[in-house]
């Protein structure tokens, strides 16, 4: 029992519910404002150079940031935060817990969801395609007769084929984007929410103070990880609008609803319940951020991407952009 022992009198003193309110009350105006800002500087940087020659390497560089930021959230942020919450002693001195290592186990439950969450969806979509290739029938390709009755085929038949090929190629990829983005959002969703909740629930002045800037950090990081992924998926504007509202107020309806929680039912946000909880969710949502990270953005973007296995230089910078967002997004983790 010494082992779950706490410093009785820095407790006593940080723990101001009346200070503790009034700095999430602020934190929640001043997370929603840089989860805007975040989310919207990759999907307005993608705009502005929509069209421009350098739209497509732009969108990459900020794609590979954003791959970055995802998995750095994932292994350096969430993934130790949930293995902390069920090595805590009021939880890991009890069974089942103390038995089996259940955020390595969960974690990877969240991966295989997202990899038969993909496997679904991209099936899915070939089946779709395929159904449009072969209903779909290019303009010339009637049958023409001449020279004595013999057929000729018209080379436009071969030039509609290609394109139509190119065609279906294109809109695979970017309904694949699109499902990345939107499973990737899921997945932080889940991140943010526990992270809100989190506080929302605590009392601790002294924890919550650095907190709020650090999530401001973070959150800006991570929203333009999500921003570029939802930039570069191509939505129409009210669909981008919406990705980037629902990123904006998770985290502080998070908040609130930690404090509604709190004020209901006087919820230690330290009991062995509310530990387990946020030690399968945030195992979950790992599982599923390193399985988005490493599979749908980094595999994808420097193993199957066109424009950069074409350009070795532009692989060089996008590798450099990778690197330069897990160390920002790694960093913070000194704080949050």
């Amino acid at each position: 029992m010494t082992i779950c022992a706490y410093d009785s009198g820095r407790e006593l003193w940080c723990r101001d519910g009346k200070a503790a309110a009034h700095l999430k009350l602020i934190s929640i105006f001043i997370i929603f404002f840089t989860s805007v800002i975040g989310i919207s500087l990759p999907v307005l940087f993608a705009r502005f150079f929509q069209g421009k020659p350098a739209y497509d390497k732009a969108v990459l560089l900020i794609k590979c940031f954003a791959a970055g930021v995802i998995l750095s959230t994932s292994l350096v942020h969430v993934l130790p935060d949930a293995f902390n919450a069920l090595a805590d002693c009021q939880v890991s001195s009890h069974h089942p817990w103390k038995d089996f290592p259940f955020s390595g186990l969960v974690t990877l439950v969240g991966v295989l969801m997202a990899l038969l969450v993909d496997l679904t969806a991209s099936s899915h979509v070939d089946s779709h395609s395929e159904r449009d290739v072969s209903e779909y029938k290019p303009i010339g390709a009637a049958e023409m007769k001449c020279c004595g009755g013999k057929v000729v085929e018209r080379e436009a038949d071969l030039e509609s084929e290609e394109r139509m090929s190119v065609a279906e190629e294109e809109m695979a990829v970017k309904m694949k984007q699109r499902l990345v983005s939107q499973v990737l959002e899921i997945g932080i969703i889940f991140h943010s929410v526990i992270i809100g909740v989190t506080m929302g629930m605590s009392q601790n002045k002294c924890t919550i103070r650095p907190l709020v800037a650090a999530l401001a950090f973070h959150q800006i990081f991570e929203g333009m990880g999500l921003g570029g992924c939802i930039a570069q998926a191509g939505f129409s504007f009210g669909t981008t609008a919406y990705m980037c509202l629902m990123f904006s107020v998770t985290t502080p309806m998070g908040i609130v609803l930690g404090m509604l929680v709190f004020f209901v039912t006087g919820y230690d946000d330290h009991s062995s319940n509310a530990l387990i909880i946020e030690g399968l969710l945030g195992s979950l949502s790992s599982g599923i951020l390193i399985y988005m990270a490493l599979v749908d953005l980094i595999a994808l973007d420097f193993f199957h991407n066109k424009l950069m296995n074409s350009e070795i230089f532009l692989k060089k910078v996008s590798f450099l952009a990778l690197f330069l967002g897990s160390t920002f997004m790694s960093i913070l983790a000194l704080w949050a």
